[in-house]
Order: structure tokens, then sequence, then C-alpha cells
């Protein structure tokens, strides 16, 4: 009787189950259906409140002012608490039941990851939270083709990721002030490169559609060259030249969000990655390769960073910056003249500045020492000394020639 009345119990289970799932899965149409009702209601409601916060901000009303942006901000609070009730509502009740679609079913997971940062990066977590349900309402109105609230949706949109973006960038360079680990460092410098890249993938290309393309002009090069490190698997020089032209790029847009005093570490880093690339490589192509890169680096390093550096901690490195830039500005008057003598002389330049930086270290850095004092023989700007011995008595001394 016992074992014939747990056999009737489960099958009793497993028919209601089978009942509450189908009838959860009849519903889900009927409330995706109310929840994209009350979100496109909120956005338009937050559309209206950014287009007259902008308004405002026009007049010389300070009331007004204070007034529109705080009706914004709880209309925008409004606005994200219908994304959010969406996802929890709606994605996750139609990924339990198989329902979801690929989109949906990523849509999750992206949140999930959002979520656990809630309890180590708090500050990280509230911008990665808005951020990831503003594209998540995006794509969906893209996927909709709704050209018309798109239209009206890219200045909102353009201008709160801005400020989401600048918010984490900023945080990553306060936690680079910290006293951390080498480690810790190294995955801060990997998600301020991330996040760079994140952002001129997914909203640069909306700025540059909708607003005067001429603000973008001097980053265009920059930007085309970038759209190749898109797709295929990457090298460890094509990430370096990736993450330079993505700091090149960040000089211009995020020069506040992303201080120079942070730029600089990320540009040292670099430094020392290819430096560390040329010495370990063996095949000479490769390597000549590497160090092309590391001239592209360091006149990228001097000329967007140094040469906009106004605050030197040492007045001695500040008068040397001064004495390679008078010599830089020297060499590039002949670029137009005599093409082959500046690019030998711009060469020779680099390497001996780098070289200085490097005897800083020399324990360190004495295989790239040696690599550009061979540079340097081969470019005629150092002599080269071979030594020989001689003996005296029970003693051989050490006798240096030039050749």
């Amino acid at each position: 009787m016992e074992e014939r009345s747990l056999k009737i119990y489960a099958q009793e289970k497993t028919f209601f189950t089978k009942i509450t799932n189908t009838i959860t899965k009849l519903l889900i149409p009927t409330r995706v259906g109310i929840n994209n009702m009350m979100i496109a209601m909120k956005r338009s409601n937050v559309l209206k409140a950014y287009e007259s916060y902008i308004e405002a901000g026009k007049l010389e009303d300070p009331e007004k002012q204070k007034s529109a942006l705080k009706k914004y901000e709880d209309t925008f609070a409004l606005y994200l608490e219908a994304l959010d009730k969406y996802v929890m509502d709606s994605i996750y009740k139609k990924v339990k039941n198989e329902t979801a679609t690929e989109f949906e079913k990523n849509a999750l997971s992206n949140y999930y990851l959002v979520i656990h940062l809630k309890e180590t990066e708090y500050i990280e977590y509230k911008s990665r939270k808005q951020k990831f349900l503003l594209e998540l309402d995006f794509e969906d109105l893209k996927a909709a083709d709704k050209q018309k609230i798109l239209e009206r949706y890219y200045p909102f949109y353009i201008s709160k990721m801005d400020s989401l973006y600048k918010g984490i960038l900023k945080n990553y360079s306060i936690k680079l002030a910290d006293n951390l680990t080498p480690k810790n460092k190294q995955e801060i410098y990997e998600k301020i490169f991330a996040l760079l890249q994140e952002y001129i993938v997914a909203i640069l290309p909306i700025k540059m559609k909708t607003e005067n393309k001429e603000t973008y002009q001097n980053i265009l090069e920059e930007y085309e060259k970038l759209e190749n490190y898109q797709v295929g698997k990457l090298d460890q020089r094509d990430y370096i030249e990736k993450n330079m032209l993505l700091l090149g790029i960040s000089r211009n847009l995020f020069t506040h969000s992303l201080p120079l005093v942070v730029a600089e570490q990320c540009y040292i880093k670099l430094l020392k990655d290819t430096r560390s690339l040329i010495v370990d490589t063996k095949i000479l192509k490769k390597q000549e390769r590497a160090y092309a890169l590391l001239l592209d680096l360091i006149e990228d390093y001097n000329t967007k960073l140094l040469s906009t550096k106004i605050y030197w901690d040492k007045p001695e490195q500040r008068a040397w910056y001064k004495k390679f830039w008078e010599e830089f500005q020297k060499i590039n008057e002949m670029k137009e003249t005599n093409p082959e003598a500046y690019q030998k002389q711009k060469e020779i330049l680099f390497v001996r500045s780098d070289l200085k930086m490097v005897y800083q270290n020399e324990n360190r850095y004495y295989k790239i020492i040696q690599f550009y004092k061979k540079k340097l023989v081969e470019l005629g700007a150092m002599r080269n000394l071979r030594n020989s011995y001689e003996s005296i008595g029970n003693y051989t001394k050490k006798k240096v020639k030039a050749s």
C-alpha cells in the first residue's frame, strides 16, 4: 500500500507540474505584451523629459533647469525599473520554460554577470546594470526596425551611455591609484582596454552617424585601422597595436574620465610589453615587425601624451623632454624634402630616448639595451666596440678597440 501510494503521488506531482508549465507558457506572451507596453510608455516619458531637460539647459533660469533635471532623473529611474522587470518577469521565465531565443538566453546570461558584481564592485555594478538595460532596449528597437523611435532615441541613448562609460573608466582610474598587486593591476589595464574597445565599436559609430562628422576627423584614420582588428585571432603584436590605437582615440574621447596619468601608465605598460616581445621573439621577421610597432608606440606616447603634459614630477624630466621635443620638431622639417633622412633620424631619436628610459633599470632590460645598441650601430649613430685580450705575467688585461 505504501509503495502504491508513493507511485500515485509521483504521478499526480508530474501531472500538476505539466499543467503549471503549460499555463506558464500560455501566459508568457501576455506578460511579454504587458511589459512591452509598460516599457514603451516609460520610454516615451523619459524621452520627453530628456528633451525638456535639454531645452531648459538653453534657458537662463536655474529653477526651470533644476525642475527639468529632477523630472528627467525620476522618469529615467522608472524606465530602468520597467526594463529590469522585463528581464525578470519575461526573459527569465522564457529561458526557464525553454521558449527563449538565443538573444534572450545571452541577455539573461549577461544580466547575471552584471548582478554578480553587486557584492564586490558596487560602483561598477550600478553603471554596468544601467548600461546593460539600455543596450537591451536599444537592441530591441533595432530588431523591431522602429526607425522613427530610434531617431528620437539616439540623442538620449548617446548622452546616457557616454556618462556611464566615463563613470566606469573613472572608477578604473581610481583603482589604479591604489596599491595593487601586479596581477590586479594587469586586470585593470585589460578592463580599461576592453571598455575602450566596447565604446568605440558600439557607441562611436552612432555618434559619428548622428553628429557632425567633422568633430571626428582627427581620429578617422585610427578608427579605420582599428576596424581591421575586430575579426580573426590576434597575435601578441596585433593585440598591443590594437590597444595602442584604442589609447590614441581615447585621448580625444575621454580626456577627463581617463586622466593623463592613467593613460600614461597604459602607454608605459604597452612599451614594456613590446620590449619583451622584441627580445622574446626568435624569428627575425617577427622581431622586426615588433620593433616597427615599438617605434610607432614611442611616437604615439611622445606626441599624443607627453606633448600635452603640463605637470611633471621632476624638473629634470621636463627639461629632458623639452630637448627631445625640439629635436623632434627639427627632424620633422625634413619629412617632405628628405623622407629617407627623416625616417632614419627619427628612428635614431626614438631608440636613444627609449634607451635612456631602460637604462634606469639596466639589470631588468639588459637584453633590450643590447638590441638598441645594435640598432644604433646599424644606423651609424654608435660605434661598434670589440674586445681583445693580452697576457701580462699571470694576469689577463682587457683591451677595448674601436672598429
